[in-house]
């Protein structure tokens, strides 16, 4: 084992040849496969789970609303994969919703929008936009990225992962 004082210094000792592998935050090392290595596909990066630190989103603290807004979007986008809730069919769900949690959220019953200060039909609206929270995903860092990442531990607790969504009442 060789040690470094740097990350740059550990990725440029990489790159050159001067160690046969290292470990490090999925995405980073995507994003050097995919960006810094000539052959890519000569370069694998392996599932194994070497730390559980979690990552999370950090925001300034006494803006309570802006927090409850940010933890709510992260709920919807996973709400909306588990339920199967796509950029493409958001519209049929809202025009027939399978289920009350689907009613909810994409405000067809109203009430959720209006406790956080914004209109019923936001998650909806933002799931239009951009997806779910696996499409989000697979465009950003996965399958239909340069960086074609596995999720793994980033998948739904149904999918071997441990993100889960609340229940919507």
């Amino acid at each position: 084992m060789v040690s470094y004082e740097s990350a740059s210094e550990l990725r440029s000792a990489y790159l050159a040849n001067r160690c046969d592998a290292f470990a490090g935050w999925g995405p980073n090392l995507a994003v050097l496969r995919a960006t810094e290595i000539e052959d890519p596909d000569a370069h694998v990066i392996l599932s194994d789970q070497l730390s559980s630190e979690p990552i999370s989103a950090a925001m300034r603290q006494g803006d309570e609303g802006f927090v409850d807004t940010v933890n709510w979007m992260l709920s919807a986008l996973l709400i909306a994969e588990e339920e199967g809730i796509t950029s493409a069919n958001v519209e049929e769900m809202v025009a027939n919703p399978p289920n009350p949690r689907v009613a909810r959220l994409l405000g067809v019953e109203p009430g959720i929008g209006e406790r956080l200060g914004m209109r019923d039909t936001w998650a909806r609206e933002m799931i239009a936009a951009v997806g779910n929270f696996a499409e989000i995903y697979d465009r950003n860092l996965g399958a239909e990225s340069p960086y074609n990442l596995d999720r793994g531990l980033n998948n739904l607790w149904s999918h071997g992962g441990v993100l889960y969504a609340p229940i919507l009442d």
